[in-house]
């Protein structure tokens, strides 16, 4: 089985590593790897023997991040994961443009003013990406005056009949030319057969760079001139999904793919002429909130090359109840030393991660009681290992994974995975085991799109609710608020950082924006905002050479000088970040 056979077979595991894969090349070792730079690999591993080799088949390190949309799908409270598929589809489906653009938030964040005279700043010279869903590239906004594309590549993680990239082995690169051709033909799918089957990209990349160019419909984008690089990602793998208790329909993508995109988008940056920003609207809650994981990481090395820029969304899951913040008293004295953590479960959870995170050098024991009353004794978080818990008069499943010194962070974590959860109310008592310093731990549940019904903490706190990766370093991290009253989007990720590290960075609309598919909501849409205006930027500080070292910490800082800020609000704000509202200018 060559390299391409095992980077697509569900039988083998892709793992992320930050360390040299020669000391793993043995004789006879059934892997294969691609490097990605800054001393990151990923390996794909046999399934089967994985486990022994990284020490347990599903050691935190070495399982992959899943990472999900971050738009709000226009569904009603209740509805399963199929029928907001569905109705996502029914969305799609209806012809584009049917409402009239809304050059709003375009005008309350400075883009719209910057387009025009004396600047002009388009984004021209520059490239956006995307990395999400794929592209509609038939689309009108994504064409020049003349018809011919503005799209210089896409990369199809889905489709393995053509060309891979360099060094890459796996789906298939169309370029500029191969598209173009494709538009002048009766099907144009016949020669470029990337199609965006779930819309997301698409209304990301219209926002970020779309144009009304090639058939007189008014839509304007931030960034209308710039180039387009589009990654569409492939589905994570069956043993993930199985894993995470993934629902069936849901777009779920592994950060090892990510990361890859993100490789790939590097190769079409040229320091001091071609400028690139990269646009993620992906996120999840899995991972410390604290920039250590390996998506974190890796987009802080590349934020820090000159002429890139990462712009990541901050996630939609400030109101979703999925982050708990708990402190048990330090004074072993006093009888109330635990802390109770509930979580009401609702019928039809399959089963759901939690993630617990303890502060050094804290430990903490913790006592699992079931709706029905049924008690599993004291488990001691600190001692490394896995168990499992059956419960004897429900159908209920509990592993729990603990890691003592986590080896990205050096902290504490504990992954609980709970196999059908009887519904109810679910109490995790956490208490001290031996003398404590602060006492203080966080734990996450997965965001909303990753469970197949309610499932949320009774006493949440909706801070410290930012998604995985928006917290990294060099990147720009972006919150959501709804520009016609200036007032923050309640579902919006919120700040700061587990360890106390500032952000988001700014924010930028995302409520009811013009999209190529009608009006939609989330923070993957203040992201592409903020992603154009950054292309704005870097047209005006490298194309133009008034700044050819600019990257993104130097964007980041003049759109927080810029920005729009309230007499009413202290800064940095959990919400609002360093800056306030985003002003391109």
């Amino acid at each position: 089985m060559d390299c391409k056979e095992k980077i697509l077979s569900d039988e083998y595991v892709d793992i992320v590593v930050d360390f040299p894969v020669d000391i793993l090349l043995t004789e006879g070792l059934d892997i294969c790897y691609i490097p990605l730079g800054e001393g990151y690999s990923v390996v794909y591993d046999n399934l089967l023997t994985a486990e022994s080799r990284w020490r347990g088949a599903y050691q935190y390190r070495f399982t992959p991040k899943v990472y999900g949309l971050m738009e709000l799908e226009p569904a009603q409270a209740g509805d399963d994961a199929q029928v907001r598929m569905e109705k996502a589809g029914e969305m799609r489906a209806a012809q584009l443009f049917q409402e009239p653009f809304d050059a709003t938030p375009l005008i309350s964040s400075g883009i719209l003013s910057v387009q025009r005279e004396p600047l002009n700043l388009t984004g021209r010279g520059c490239v956006f990406c995307c990395i999400d869903t794929g592209v509609d590239y038939t689309s009108p906004v994504f064409r020049n005056e003349d018809g011919s594309t503005r799209i210089l590549a896409i990369w199809d993680q889905t489709i393995q009949d053509g060309p891979a990239p360099r060094e890459l082995y796996f789906g298939t690169e169309y370029t500029r030319e191969q598209i173009n051709a494709a538009l002048q033909a009766d099907d144009p799918y016949s020669i470029v057969p990337s199609r965006d089957t779930v819309g997301h990209g698409s209304a990301l990349a219209g926002v970020a760079a779309g144009s009304s160019l090639g058939n007189g419909t008014l839509y304007l984008g931030a960034a209308p001139q710039a180039d387009i690089l589009v990654v569409k990602l492939k589905q994570c793998k069956p043993y993930l999904r199985q894993y995470y208790y993934l629902p069936d329909d849901v777009p779920a993508y592994t950060e090892a793919d990510i990361m890859l995109a993100i490789r790939y988008a590097n190769t079409f940056a040229e320091t001091f002429k071609r400028p690139v920003v990269i646009c993620l609207g992906v996120g999840t809650n899995m991972g410390d909130h604290n920039r250590s994981g390996f998506l974190s990481r890796y987009l802080s090395c590349m934020g820090g090359y000159r002429s890139r820029v990462m712009v990541v969304a901050g996630g939609n899951e400030g109101n979703a109840a999925h982050h708990f913040f708990g402190q048990i008293p330090t004074n072993l004295g006093r009888i109330d030393s635990f802390k109770d953590v509930e979580i009401r479960v609702s019928e039809g959870v399959r089963g759901f991660i939690m993630e617990f995170w303890g502060s050094i050098p804290d430990l903490f024991n913790v006592v699992i009681r079931s709706p029905g009353g049924e008690t599993i004794p004291p488990i001691r978080l600190g001692v490394e290992g896995e168990t499992t818990h059956r419960f004897i008069y429900e159908r209920t499943v509990i592993t729990v994974q603990s890691v003592l010194v986590e080896a990205n962070t050096g902290e504490q974590l504990v992954v609980f995975r709970v196999s059908q959860p009887t519904e109810g109310i679910w109490n995790f008592r956490v208490t001290a085991a031996g003398q404590l310093y602060n006492g203080e731990f966080h734990l996450w549940l997965p965001i909303t799109e990753f469970l197949t019904a309610e499932c949320y903490f009774l006493s949440p706190d909706p801070y410290t609710t930012l998604t995985e990766p928006s917290m990294a370093e060099r990147v720009i991290s972006v919150s959501t608020y709804n520009d016609v009253n200036n007032s923050f989007f309640l579902e919006s990720g919120r700040g700061f950082a587990r360890m106390g590290q500032i952000c988001p960075d700014i924010a930028a609309p995302g409520v009811n924006i013009s999209t190529i598919y009608g009006r939609r909501t989330g923070s993957s849409l203040a992201a592409a905002l903020t992603a154009g205006a950054a292309a704005q930027f870097m047209q005006w500080a490298v194309v133009e050479g008034n700044s050819l070292l600019a990257e993104t910490e130097e964007v980041r800082n003049y759109f927080i000088q810029g920005a729009v800020r309230t007499a009413e609000l202290s800064y940095p704000s959990r919400e609002w970040g360093e800056s306030g509202i985003i002003v391109s200018s």
